[in-house]
Formats: structure tokens, sequence, C-alpha cells
């Protein structure tokens, strides 16, 4: 029957972007049959968060993050690959941090430092949406100032703690799938094509329109790629990641 099989019960760990909570997710379908485990995003360095994702269910599971939260992944990933059975990342970037963003952190960590936290959220804004967002505009500054200026703070430290994935996403061997927003000003998508080029077998979806939060502005696409590797999960036997020493058979 469908929905049933050995990966119906694995979990989702859901990772939000910076200054996202939980409530980015909250127009998605996720596939019935599998726990949704959200990950906050609260710790200054990228490696800490990675073990956030990873101590937050125990076993195997499907990573599915966004921006910042797909970065994290990538760490997660690096660290321990053989956990994952499944990956979906969407409007993010597995590159390096380049020098004009590093200015651009400290630049709003003073901002913040300085009481001047609703400044940073109406920088950010413009670059969530592919055109004029509209009353999604009021929507994202509630999330962003739920998120709070501590836990800003932290996630333009972590920012700057990351580095480049394309290595770790070359050991992944679990079913993938890559969101691009056509007209996603923050990772372009050229971005999410190096993304898809890098891990072996993953599948790349370019959604037209679309801009940086997909899960607001093409909630459908987002629901139809997860069913998809949900799919995709169920019909592939699990694979040692390279560089990973199989498990000892024991008596």
């Amino acid at each position: 029957m469908p929905g049933t099989g050995p990966s119906n019960a694995l979990p989702l760990v859901v990772v939000p972007g910076m200054l996202c909570d939980a409530g980015l997710w909250s127009d998605v379908v996720f596939p019935e049959g599998h726990p949704v485990r959200h990950v906050g995003l609260t710790r200054p360095d990228i490696g800490a968060m990675a073990e956030d994702l990873l101590s937050r269910v125990s076993g195997p599971f499907v990573a599915v993050g966004l921006s910042l939260g797909a970065i994290v992944a990538f760490e997660a990933l690096r660290r321990a690959p053989e956990r994952f059975r499944g990956l979906c990342v969407m409007s993010t970037n597995a590159g390096a941090p380049r020098p004009e963003q590093y200015a651009a952190w400290r630049a709003a960590d003073e901002l913040i430092a300085d009481g001047r936290f609703a400044d940073v959220v109406e920088q950010t804004l413009p670059g969530m949406f592919a055109g004029p967002p509209g009353g999604s505009a009021e929507r994202y500054r509630r999330m962003a100032h739920a998120v709070g200026p501590g836990t800003a703070r932290a996630q333009l430290a972590a920012q700057a703690s990351r580095r480049e994935a394309t290595g770790a996403l070359r050991t992944a061997r679990c079913p993938a799938v890559v969101l691009s927003g056509e007209r996603d000003a923050l990772c372009p998508p050229e971005f999410h094509r190096a993304i898809a080029r890098a891990v072996p077998g993953a599948e790349l979806r370019e959604v037209a329109g679309a801009g940086h939060l997909l899960p607001w502005q093409r909630p459908s696409a987002v629901s139809a790629a997860l069913a998809d590797l949900l799919a995709r999960v169920r019909e592939t036997p699990c694979r040692t990641p390279v560089g990973v020493k199989p498990p000892t058979p024991t008596a």
C-alpha cells in the first residue's frame, strides 16, 4: 500500500533560514506518515547548529532546509552522512562566504548592537521576495521580530563561521532535490545548479517567478518536491556514503 514500508516513519528534520522560525513552513503540506521535527537556529556557530540538527532525532532522517538552514544541513552531512536518507534544500549557497558578505554581516551586527534591529529587518525584506511583497511584508516582519535581535546576532556569527560545502555534498548517497526560485536575488539559480552537480543523482527544480522564501511564495512546489522525494526514498536502498566504513556484521 502507498505510504507503507521501512521509510514510512522516517522523521523530517526541518531547518528554517535566517530571521525565520517554524512559521516559514506553515503553508507547506508535509508527507503523511513522517514526523516533522523543527530545528531552531540559535547557536553562533555552524558546527553547533549542525549538532543541534543531528541531535534532534536519533537514527536516520530526511533533512529539509532553506538558506542558512540548508547550509546547516550541509555541515551535518559532512559530519554524519550515514544518517541521511534524503535531502531537500532550497534558496541556498554551498560556497564559502565572500568578502562582501562578511562586511554586510558585520554591518548588520553593529546595527543590532546599536538597538536598530528593526532597521536590519527592513534591509533584508526586499531580498526575500520576487517583486513587491504585499501583505507578506508584515508577515515577514512578525516572524523576524519573533526570532529577535539576540538570535539574529547568533545567526550572523554562524554565517561567518560557515565553509565551502561542495566536498561534503559529494559524499551524499541519498535521494536529493534542490529547489531554486527563478528570481531569487540572494541565491540565484546558478548556486543551485552547482549544488545539484555536486550531489550524486540530485534533482534540480527551478520554480518560475519565485524569489527566496519559496515555502511562502510557492508552497505547492515545495510540498510536491517533498512528496516526490519521499517516494524516491521509499524506492531507494540504503547505500553507504563515500568515505564511511560499512558497519561490521555482528553474530
